[in-house]
């Protein structure tokens, strides 16, 4: 047997006694996962720490501002409603120029309108549509939903059509209203909806039901209705109400910084 450096009998092996910075490393790896799960443990004190149900979600907060919105909004409404009644009491004005007013707040919409009227309901196509005429591909995701250019396209032929007032869900237009789709929601003047999307025309109902089939667009989303079945029903409402816009008129508007 050789009297070799690392034989087990010798007092002076180098290998028994090297210093090794592998354990080293592997000690301060287990001490910092150590660390680790200490302080996650002390954050979480008993919860789940990977949950987002204490975050405040960005759906929920658009709800509850469109609902703000909407108790604002009618609040609004019984204001002005009660500066009219005092101003009515006695303003100093004509009855010509009462008269006056009086036409221009129709045309603004902040009056009431009666008339015969008709609803317009939109709707998205059921998520597993498939084409239902030859020739037609497959849909896209994007073909099963009403996007803004549909909501657009029903108003501008209704105005067109003659209507004396339009109301879309529960809100009444006016020169300024935009109507304004994010995802697969409406958002309109300050407040969020979901589809079914009904728009509410005043006027005469054979007139406007010929301006929705004349409209260009209206043709073209009707390929999409009987294609891949987007919702669409006209109904006609017999005498019904619109009520008058009772949100804020100011204009606000970008200014470039100087």
């Amino acid at each position: 047997m050789s009297n070799s450096a690392d034989s087990p009998g010798t007092g002076s092996s180098p290998v028994r006694g090297r210093f090794r910075p592998v354990r080293v490393l592997t000690g301060a790896v287990f001490a910092l996962a150590g660390l680790i799960f200490f302080t996650s443990f002390n954050t979480a004190k008993g919860t789940d720490i990977r949950t987002d149900a204490s975050l405040l979600k960005l759906s929920d907060l658009i709800q509850e501002r469109s609902h703000e919105n909407g108790r604002l909004n009618e609040a609004n409404g019984s204001l002005r409603d009660d500066v009219e009644a005092l101003a009515e009491r006695d303003d100093g004005s004509t009855k010509a120029e009462d008269d006056k007013l009086a036409a221009l707040e129709r045309s603004a919409g902040t009056q009431k309108v009666t008339g015969e009227a008709i609803t317009v309901t939109l709707n998205d196509a059921p998520p597993d549509a498939t084409a239902k005429l030859p020739g037609y591909p497959e849909p896209q995701p994007d073909y099963l939903v009403i996007h803004q250019q549909d909501l657009q396209a029903v108003v501008n032929a209704l105005w067109q059509g003659g209507a004396k007032g339009i109301k879309v869900m529960d809100q009444r237009l006016i020169s300024t209203s935009a109507v304004r789709c994010v995802g697969n929601t409406l958002i309109l003047q300050g407040r969020v909806y979901s589809p079914p999307y009904k728009i509410t025309a005043v006027g005469d109902p054979e007139v406007l039901q010929k301006a929705l089939t004349a409209a260009p667009a209206i043709q073209n989303y009707m390929v999409y209705v009987n294609v891949y079945g987007l919702g669409w029903k006209v109904t006609e409402d017999g005498t019904v109400t619109l009520p008058g816009y009772s949100g804020t008129v100011d204009l606000q508007y970008a200014k470039p910084v100087e």
